[in-house]
């Protein structure tokens, strides 16, 4: 990572691994209207009586959750707002009442919004008919800290078709991992400012994507509500797991609060001047309430916890995003969060048949894809820290924008120079800088779209021509090194070079030549 060589003075060590990651289980026979006609059918229940058949089992879940809590001997507390802190609940009946030898915490009952299929006639067949529609219904959370993977909870809904999600962290997990190995470590909130082997850990983090997924997903529903799988007899409930979200998080640790103090405004600087991402920056616990006007303010103390309140820049594709933070103090973390990963890709057979060839598929939440979405974010992480070190490598800027202001070749053929000083050319170091590139890289269509905001409006033959500019451009860049071609792809990423010199030219352009002569003398 270029990002270590430029700063291994100041860098006590890196850990990088799961953050939060949220599960989803689904029948995929009852998520869907015609599929739960179909389990309906099965079962035995006429669609005119499925709304007691419902409640029944609604009811018949309820209660094996209150028993299931009586028998753990942990508090069961309905809450009259969905919108309560319930993690923030649950970590009070935690202090105050304790865990149980299991890890059991406390469980909740409250009404949320939901989609469920329900009964409804058809005026146009005169038939009764099963729709999927928003409703609301009783969901139960089940709050743990297990033995193994730490604080998380499970959350169940009560009306078909009995969805279920689970919340689990990486960093807790790795604290349990930490402790059973006998590995020394300071923890802040999710956060570990320091560890004793970072080997250690990061092995131990990494084993995480080899968990049996399934096994340990089904044990933590089972144990928050026994009685679920069997809840359509005779139909067994199957969950088919998924990620519905996941945050890959790369924490490089430094020595110091003070060296990370000095080092981080210049990395937020120059991360806000290479992205152009606006609306990004704001402070920590005041989400959306007020933007970040100046640099990070000063430590302050919450309860037992310390906590640094820092400043975030964070940048959307798509709605996945990547982002950069101070945490703790000392530590210097860089989170990627997909939510979407349709966007890329995962080398695989077709539909999991081992009798095709593999090849490039679109991704799936599915968990058998999980360890190819880690790969891809811990890598969009560590093209993201290596671009914000790009600035401050050891080189004049004539150094680092001589050899593309010179012509080239590329297949035998020369190529102009780069003009940064030129509105065309400098628009293009631009759109290489932006940081939303550095998660995913990008295609003909983003520069088109760079060049040209309106192209969507425009004639198919305006298109085209803007089309081949935008191939031209890339040829371009392609023969100065600035960019290369991800394999077997129309997407291009940029290299260490383009890079250096897109960032360096984007700092400098910035700077007023008062300053510039202040820094010479």
């Amino acid at each position: 990572m270029h990002f270590l060589k430029v700063y291994q003075e100041y860098v006590y060590g890196v850990i990088e691994g799961l953050d939060r990651i949220r599960f989803r289980g689904t029948d995929r026979m009852l998520s869907n209207k015609v599929g739960f006609s179909i389990a309906l059918h099965r079962i035995g229940v006429l669609l005119q009586d499925f709304g007691c058949w419902a409640e029944a089992r609604t009811k018949s879940l309820r209660d094996s959750c209150e028993q299931q809590a009586h028998k753990l001997g942990i508090p069961m507390r309905y809450l009259r707002r969905s919108g309560e802190d319930k993690e923030k609940l649950a970590r009070q009946i935690m202090q105050e009442h304790g865990v149980c030898k299991d890890g059991s915490i406390c469980m909740f009952s409250v009404v949320e919004p939901c989609l469920a299929p329900s009964v409804f006639p058809n005026k146009e067949t005169k038939r009764l008919e099963v729709d999927i529609r928003p409703r609301k219904c009783v969901f139960i959370y089940y709050y743990f800290d297990h033995p193994r993977v730490g604080f998380g909870n499970v959350r169940i809904q009560t009306w078909a078709p009995y969805t279920v999600h689970i919340c689990l962290n990486g960093r807790h997990w790795l604290e349990k991992s930490l402790i059973a190995g006998g590995v020394g470590y300071m923890k802040a909130g999710n956060c570990f400012p320091w560890v004793a082997d970072i080997g250690r850990a990061q092995k131990l983090l990494d084993a995480q994507l080899k968990t049996d997924w399934p096994k340990l997903l089904n044990g933590l529903v089972r144990k928050a509500c026994p009685r679920i799988f069997q809840v359509c007899s005779p139909f067994a409930l199957t969950y088919y797991w998924s990620a519905d979200e996941t945050e890959f998080a790369t924490d490089v640790m430094f020595h110091s609060r003070k060296k990370l103090d000095i080092l981080f405004p210049r990395l937020l600087f120059h991360a806000m001047r290479i992205s152009d991402c606006h609306n990004t920056l704001r402070y920590f616990g005041k989400r959306g309430e007020e933007k970040c006007r100046g640099m990070a303010p000063a430590q302050i103390q919450s309860d037992c916890r310390r906590r640094f309140e820092g400043v975030r820049i964070k940048h959307w594709v798509s709605g996945d995003s990547i982002k950069m933070y101070n945490k703790e103090g000392s530590v210097l973390r860089v989170e990627t969060t997909i939510n979407h990963p349709r966007h890329f890709k995962a080398f695989r057979p077709a539909n999991d048949d081992a009798a095709k060839p593999a090849t490039w598929q679109k991704m799936r939440k599915g968990i058998n894809d999980l360890h190819r979405r880690c790969q891809i974010s811990k890598g969009a992480n560590e093209r993201y820290l290596d671009a914000i070190s790009a600035a401050q490598v050891e080189k004049t800027l004539l150094e680092a924008a001589k050899e593309v202001c010179n012509r080239t070749k590329r297949n035998a053929r020369s190529v102009r120079a780069l003009n940064p000083w030129n509105d065309n050319d400098f628009t293009l170091l631009t759109f290489l800088a932006k940081g939303e590139w550095k998660l995913n890289g990008f295609r003909n269509a983003h520069l088109r779209q760079w060049i040209n905001p309106q192209c969507k409006t425009l004639t198919k033959i305006e298109q085209r021509k803007l089309s081949a500019k935008a191939t031209r451009m890339i040829g371009m860049l392609r023969a100065h090194g600035l960019i290369r071609k991800a394999p077997r792809e129309h997407r291009y990423l940029l290299t260490q070079k383009g890079e250096t010199f897109a960032n360096a030219l984007l700092v400098a352009s910035t700077v007023h030549i008062k300053q510039l002569a202040e820094l010479v003398a």
